[in-house]
């Protein structure tokens, strides 16, 4: 069994349609909303950091509260939005995608990143892979949850203010008919898809290669450079 942490980076306090919804009341709802979807899960805590909804900024104060939790719970492990989704998409998560991929290479490992954490008795971590949702063009990691799609679903029906009695019929069916689609050629029926990022680094090679393997899917021009730095093929 896998143990999990949830972070929850911001309080959702602008996520709503409901024009006499009050930002305090809504913090609220969004919160308790998210521990009744957590149980479900079986989530074993989770982390409100309470920034503002539609406030993330990528500073050294945020990265150090994520390299602060990665020291602290030492994951395997760490699942985060993919900050490099085109056109389209939400600044929060984008932010919160790429301060996670920094605080996990190099600040969450270096001891010199951060000295005042060694005080805290927050010994560095290296985090062994990142899986990245969203990031539809670069899927390489499928997750079996045919027999947790239920349990997916009930989770998703916590989050009322987030989603309405009226709109749950056809996004279940949208998850659905994804889900089988994320599973086609493999041997099960319904698949969560990931990008997969493997945290393999060594010796001389290890600066270029945890840049390749955190940015590189991406910036696929890195490759040569990747290649003349270490004298290694990209895998």
């Amino acid at each position: 069994e896998k143990d999990v942490i949830y972070v929850v980076c911001a309080n959702g306090d602008k996520g709503t349609s409901d024009i006499n919804m009050k930002p305090e009341k809504l913090v609220k709802i969004r919160e308790q909303e998210q521990l009744a979807a957590a149980r479900l899960l079986g989530v074993r805590e989770v982390i409100f950091l309470r920034h503002s909804d539609q406030n993330l900024e990528d500073t050294p104060e945020f990265r150090k509260e994520i390299v602060r939790l990665i020291r602290m719970y030492r994951p395997d492990t760490v699942v985060t939005a993919d900050p490099y989704r085109r056109y389209i998409w939400h600044r929060d998560h984008r932010i919160a995608g790429q301060v996670t991929l920094d605080a996990v290479f190099p600040y969450a490992r270096d001891h010199l990143a951060y000295p005042d954490l060694l005080e805290e008795g927050l010994q560095p971590h290296k985090v062994k892979e990142v899986l990245l949702w969203a990031a539809p063009e670069d899927i390489n990691y499928r997750s079996d949850i045919t027999n947790t799609f239920d349990t997916k679903l009930a989770a998703l029906r916590c989050h009322k203010s987030q989603v309405g009695n009226n709109q749950l019929p056809d996004l279940e069916n949208w998850l659905k008919q994804r889900a089988k689609k994320m599973a086609e050629g493999q041997d099960f029926e319904l698949a969560e898809a990931f990008h997969r990022v493997e945290i393999t680094v060594d010796s001389k090679n290890e600066v270029a290669c945890a840049l390749y393997h955190s940015v590189g899917f991406k910036l696929r021009t890195n490759s040569l450079w990747y290649e003349k730095a270490t004298g290694l093929s990209p895998s």
